[in-house]
């Protein structure tokens, strides 16, 4: 489980790292922008799964003593703030985009980019409806969750398993279902 060391140094050069942070053997960081100023990870958190920004735009920040689980992705065309201590198991999604244009020419020539020449720097032939993606300090956020693009998840706030949230949780709130309601909320300490 714990980094190996080789290649803990090669995800620490696609982005910039704090002390102690570590890249776990199945963590990746793909930074298709290939600048590493876009992808932030904070003083001791571990990645266990994906870290990706697109290569026309993206920015993803992780806070302190984050853990990001194990088959996880994390995909950014616009910008994923993660606060600190935020726990996301592992098989969870978090998308700030559609990943892919709504109409199907449009969708199908960036299909043909990516397979031919790589994923288009450039997006102003396709619209990915990119909006930003908050989870604040404390969150966690439970396995096979999906967090869609435009949710702002509240402080302390928790994500039950296999949940799609779709809208705003507010801070100390439980969140289960698809899509995601509130079910109670948790004593804020």
């Amino acid at each position: 489980m714990w980094a190996d060391s080789r290649h803990d140094r090669h995800q620490k050069a696609n982005c910039m790292s704090k002390e102690g942070s570590r890249f776990h053997r199945t963590g990746t960081i793909s930074n298709l922008s290939n600048v590493t100023e876009r992808i932030q990870i904070g003083q001791f958190s571990h990645i266990l799964g994906q870290v990706l920004i697109f290569a026309h735009n993206g920015k993803i920040t992780i806070g302190d003593y984050c853990y990001i689980g194990e088959n996880s992705r994390i995909w950014s065309a616009l910008e994923v703030t993660i606060g600190n201590r935020v726990l996301i198991s592992h098989n969870v999604n978090i998308h700030d985009n559609i990943a892919h244009p709504m109409e199907a020419e449009a969708r199908h020539q960036q299909y043909k980019s990516i397979i031919t020449i790589g994923h288009p720097t450039d997006a102003t032939n396709f619209d990915l409806k990119e909006s930003p993606v908050v989870i604040m300090d404390d969150s966690w956020i439970g396995f096979n969750a999906s967090i869609l693009k435009g949710v702002t998840v509240g402080k302390g706030a928790i994500v039950g398993a296999c949940s799609v949230v779709t809208k705003d949780v507010p801070d100390y709130a439980i969140v289960a279902g698809n899509p995601a309601q509130i079910i109670s909320y948790v004593k804020n300490n």
